[in-house]
């Protein structure tokens, strides 16, 4: 197959660190947020034995950040999702659903309070800022929702720590998992949460100052070189390894988040204002589908990405990917309850596969 060419516009967005990017030598992107996010550099194997053993740098700016200010911008939050923020404090950071009236999903963001009367929304792939805007206008809530000026750089891997803790000094080791500290660098004070797409362990630097970008990628790479730090980006491999769900592939504004097994982000006995918590109530228990793994022992072709048995289309694959490390065909498929509660296996083209929960379970499967 011939090499297929991405045209860049200003509707396809650069980052401050596209020169670096480009530099590292990246074979791959695609278009997340309207915003190029790099995907592959050497291949997507070698890419993620580097991030499964060492540690890489990711260019994520495309994780855009809705910045809601304002005396009601708590409201307008919570009115966004069913999980309960009122307990959150600054500088945390939630993994929530953004569900609409029905409880369709818009979108599955990291929520983050910023300070006191102002959150971030560290949206996944949808045009979440029209939403909230329009939700503000209709609800008559005194906010103020834009785009922030803010360049996300991920530095994920075992030894990530090790890379954050050279450049941002001693406070790094004591930040805890979704919680952030304010850092410098270069006599600027940014954000530093310990977060991340990956299973791997590491950060996320929320980058306030685009002229500091090129700075901090090259002094994590000049002073990380005996760590073999890589340039890398969100690995195929390594996410659906680890059931990291990814909005647009595994579920989209089709589903809701008890197909998606996001049950615990849903807060259905709180006594909160969310828009999505009375139809959610109603639905739960009689979703029709449900997002589970089929685990086979080569790779399988599917049709159009169905999963038939006896004739009938009984699922549809979201997500797919061979495993290095297990020597399995790993999909995220999502199949109909009616067929998921009489079968724990499905045959393709003579390959049967078993349906297993998300996230995997190797030492189940092996």
């Amino acid at each position: 197959m011939a090499d297929k060419i991405l045209s860049i516009s200003r509707r396809t967005r650069r980052t401050p660190y596209s020169p670096r990017v480009e530099a590292a030598g990246v074979k791959g992107y695609t278009v997340y947020n309207h915003m190029l996010l790099p995907t592959i550099f050497e291949s997507n194997e070698a890419d993620y034995w580097s991030l499964c053993e060492d540690v890489q740098v990711w260019d994520v700016s495309c994780e855009r950040q809705i910045e809601v200010s304002g005396p009601d911008s708590e409201r307008l939050i919570q009115l966004m999702t069913p999980r309960d923020i009122s307990r959150a404090v600054i500088g945390q950071g939630l993994y929530a659903p953004l569900c609409d009236e029905t409880g369709a999903i818009i979108n599955d963001p990291v929520l983050i309070k910023f300070a006191a009367d102002n959150w971030w929304i560290s949206i996944a792939d949808s045009d979440v800022r029209l939403w909230a805007r329009g939700l503000a206008r209709g609800f008559g809530l005194d906010v103020k929702v834009h785009e922030a000026a803010i360049w996300p750089l991920a530095v994920q891997g075992p030894k990530a720590q090790q890379l954050v803790t050279r450049v941002f000094g001693d406070e790094v080791p004591g930040i805890r998992f979704f919680r952030s500290k304010m850092l410098e660098f270069r006599g600027k004070a940014m954000m530093v949460m310990r977060s991340g797409y990956s299973k791997q362990g590491g950060f996320e630097i929320y980058l306030n100052d685009p002229e500091l970008a090129e700075p901090l990628w090259d002094e994590l790479f000049a002073i990380g070189a005996d760590l073999n730090v890589r340039a890398g980006g969100p690995n195929l491999i390594e996410r659906i390894e680890s059931g990291l769900l990814s909005y647009g592939n595994d579920m989209n504004f089709n589903h809701n988040p008890f197909e998606c097994g996001l049950d615990a982000f849903v807060d259905l006995d709180a006594e909160i204002e969310s828009m999505s918590l009375p139809a959610l109530r109603a639905i739960k228990g009689k979703q029709v589908h449900q997002l589970v793994g089929i685990v086979f022992d080569q790779t399988v072709e599917f049709d159009e990405f169905g999963v038939e048995s006896n004739g009938q289309q009984v699922g549809d694959v979201r997500s797919q990917v061979w495993s290095p490390r297990y020597r399995k065909f790993l999909t995220m498929v999502m199949m109909k309850r009616d067929f998921l509660n009489h079968n724990t296996s499905v045959t393709i083209d003579g390959i049967t596969g078993k349906i297993v929960d998300l996230p995997f379970d190797f030492d189940a499967i092996t």
